[in-house]
């Protein structure tokens, strides 16, 4: 199902007295359960793109449906209605509330719910708490917390409404390298498991190499790489590799210093802090030593070799 049509969107600002030109002609959609991109440089319009989607602010021209809604003429009200219920948001900066503890911030977006008893907010807060790791952390202030911890409350924040959609709009901005890849491999596990679209704004490389795909902003335009065809089997070892790696093995891969940017027809292995030739090398040892979860791996790239695709970086 399609969770987000745009279709030639324009979206024009007014600068004293000029008339300045955010977006031109983006025409997107995005289906449900999808881990998208959008990169680009400073300016190129991505927090604006990001904005339109979630009915932040509206477009000047062309049509924009999210979860089936034309937002084309919708009230103030209405929008905000449909923010509430469709689309979580995650921050660069956190935006969490300093007086309130992680288990008030997660509970204050459940507030505008109205059918929601306490009870029912009470399970939620709880339950998007222990999906993040932080539940013994509840009744911390975010100036109790560390950067990673906080970017978890505004995760399980943005959870606790059970979007279809959570915008991320450059959410490793301010983590350091270690942390970063924490809350990416969080996201993509909550991708996973729960189906949640996730659509980020990023200059991370991390980021662009983990998502299902990619759009490319600049000045305004979108462009979308055309994505290969690939066989069924590909891609039943795509969908394995992704599960093996982020899910299953998530604690040891993420220790790992390089990871898979596994996309139809072409697999990358992108290091994280080294050069590739250094992770090449790297993973060489560790398959002479036998390890078994290299061993694994490699099993399933060599399958992968088999059905025609290529994986660039792997020994």
């Amino acid at each position: 199902m399609s969770l987000v049509q745009m279709e030639n969107v324009f979206k024009d600002y007014k600068l004293g007295q000029q008339q300045v030109q955010a977006l031109s002609d983006i025409t997107l959609t995005i289906e449900e359960g999808e881990f998208f991109a959008i990169a680009g440089p400073s300016g190129s319009g991505k927090s604006t793109l990001l904005n339109l989607i979630g009915c932040i602010d509206t477009q000047s021209r062309g049509k924009i449906s999210i979860n089936g809604h034309d937002i084309g003429g919708k009230t103030p009200d209405q929008l905000a209605d449909l923010r509430a219920r469709t689309i979580g948001f995650i921050f660069q900066t956190f935006n969490l509330m300093p007086v309130l503890t992680a288990a008030e911030n997660v509970e204050y977006p459940l507030l505008q719910i109205k059918e929601l008893r306490a009870t029912e907010r009470d399970d939620r807060v709880k339950k998007y708490l222990d999906i993040v790791g932080l539940n013994k952390f509840a009744r911390h202030r975010p100036n109790q917390l560390s950067g990673g911890q906080r970017q978890r409350v505004a995760i399980a924040r943005a959870l606790a409404t059970q979007p279809k959609i959570i915008l991320a709009d450059e959410p490793t901005a301010n983590l350091d390298h270690k942390t970063g890849e924490g809350i990416l491999q969080l996201t993509k596990q909550i991708n996973r498991d729960f189906g949640t679209t996730f659509i980020f704004s990023t200059h991370d490389k991390r980021v662009m190499a983990m998502a299902d795909r990619l759009g490319m902003l600049e000045d305004g335009r979108l462009n979308l790489p055309a994505s290969p065809k690939e066989t069924v089997a590909a891609a039943k070892l795509r969908k394995k590799i992704t599960k093996f790696l982020y899910i299953e093995n998530h604690d040891f891969y993420i220790v790992a210093p390089w990871h898979i940017n596994a996309e139809p027809g072409l697999w990358a292995v992108n290091p994280c802090t080294a050069e590739i030739g250094d992770v090449t090398s790297f993973i060489t040892k560790k398959l002479e030593a036998k390890n078994k979860f290299y061993q694994e791996v490699h099993i399933i790239i060599s399958l992968a070799r088999l059905h025609g695709v290529r994986v660039d970086g792997w020994p």
